[in-house]
Order: C-alpha cells, then sequence, then structure tokens
C-alpha cells in the first residue's frame, strides 16, 4: 500500500510552519519565506521553475527525494490558493501558473466543490469535499502503488498526524524565528504516535531529520 509522507516541511526554531496575514502578494506569511531559504536555491527547486541551475549538495538531496516516488500529493485548500468560502468563478487556478510543479494527481482539501481541473505537465487537481480519509483513500488509487506526500500547509499536516496517518516525515528545521504563525507540533506526542528520528542533517541553512 502507498505509504503517506510529510517531505521536505520546513518549520521555525519556535516551531511555526508558517507566518501570519497570509495573502495573495504574501503566501507564506510574514517571514514564512525564511523558512524555506534552504530550498529556494536548490537545483531541485531552481530546474523546476526554469530559473537556472541552482545548487547542489545535501539540501538539493533532501529536495530532490522529497518528489521521488511520490504519485500524489494532499494539499490544504491554502495551499492552492488565497480564494476563502465558496469559489467564485473558476479563474483561479493555483499559484503556479499553467504547469503546476506536481504532475501528478492532486487533492485538494476544501469545503466547497469544484470540478477537476486538468494542466499542463500531467496534474490535475481534484477538489475533495468529504475530508482527509476520503482524499487518502483517493490518492493512494491515483497513486498506484507510489507514496502519497501531504503538501501543506500546517493544519492539514496537523489532521493527518492527529489521525495517525503519517508513516514518515521529514522536517527541515530552519534556523529563523517568527514569533507567532502556525505551530505544527503543539499537542501532538509524536513519540507516543510511534516516531523515532532515524536520521539527522545539518547543513548551513537547516537541519533535516
Amino acid at each position: 500500500m502507498s505509504r503517506l509522507k510529510v517531505l521536505a516541511f520546513s518549520v521555525s526554531l519556535d516551531g511555526f510552519g508558517a507566518g501570519t496575514n497570509q495573502s495573495l502578494h504574501n503566501p507564506l506569511g510574514e517571514g514564512g519565506p525564511g523558512l524555506h531559504r534552504w530550498l529556494v536555491p536548490t537545483r531541485t527547486m531552481q530546474r523546476m521553475f526554469g530559473a537556472g541551475e541552482g545548487t547542489t549538495g545535501e539540501d538539493d538531496e533532501f529536495a530532490q527525494a522529497s518528489f521521488a516516488a511520490v504519485g500524489a500529493w494532499i494539499p490544504g485548500r491554502n495551499m492552492f490558493g488565497p480564494v476563502r468560502g465558496p469559489w467564485p468563478d473558476e479563474s483561479w487556478k493555483g499559484w503556479w501558473g499553467d504547469s503546476p510543479p506536481y504532475h501528478v494527481p492532486v487533492f485538494v482539501l476544501t469545503h466547497h466543490a469544484r470540478p477537476p481541473l486538468e494542466m499542463t505537465g500531467g496534474t490535475t487537481f481534484h477538489f475533495v469535499t468529504g475530508g482527509i480519509h476520503e482524499a487518502l483513500a483517493r490518492a493512494r488509487q491515483a497513486a498506484g502503488g507510489k507514496d502519497v506526500r501531504v503538501g501543506g500547509g500546517v493544519a492539514t499536516v496537523r489532521q493527518y498526524l492527529q489521525a495517525g496517518l503519517v508513516d514518515e516525515m521529514h522536517l527541515a528545521l530552519s534556523p529563523v524565528l517568527l514569533g507567532r504563525g502556525e505551530a505544527l507540533l503543539t499537542g501532538i506526542d509524536l513519540v507516543a504516535a510511534g516516531f523515532r528520528c532515524t536520521r539527522h542533517v545539518a547543513t548551513a541553512q537547516a537541519m533535516h531529520g
């Protein structure tokens, strides 16, 4: 069966996975971009968005591994876009333009139905209104034996952790403080849930574990 994974998820030193006041022009919230200083310059991300060669090394190895053997994604609605409430129309098609970086089926958790959205490059967004279990069942079927990746944000990761459905996690602890925002692990006992640290790697921009 497909494994459910949280991969390359960045967290601040004070435990936040996103900043406050997220918006169209500031999708990661105040201070949020600082969480991803390890990720954005990597060759994996730079090539993905057509911006150049990018950096190699251990940060890039973790970035590359986070896309390997992934057959479907599950993000929350905020990861798809800034629109709240009922969809006013179907004009918003995600943060990434016509060719999103997923290249596999993506099952977006939402309370508001919307027809599937087929993009170039193999990405199709499916909008799931039945909750995390329905999204996981559909994602596993679509993944065809490959892994399913929880694409964030914080609330979505927390729901899957609290339900005991996450099989593996890679967190990148970034050397920044946000002060406030969305806390990832508050109230969640990872030890009781069966997690243990199997590998940790320190780079100039993050502690991976």
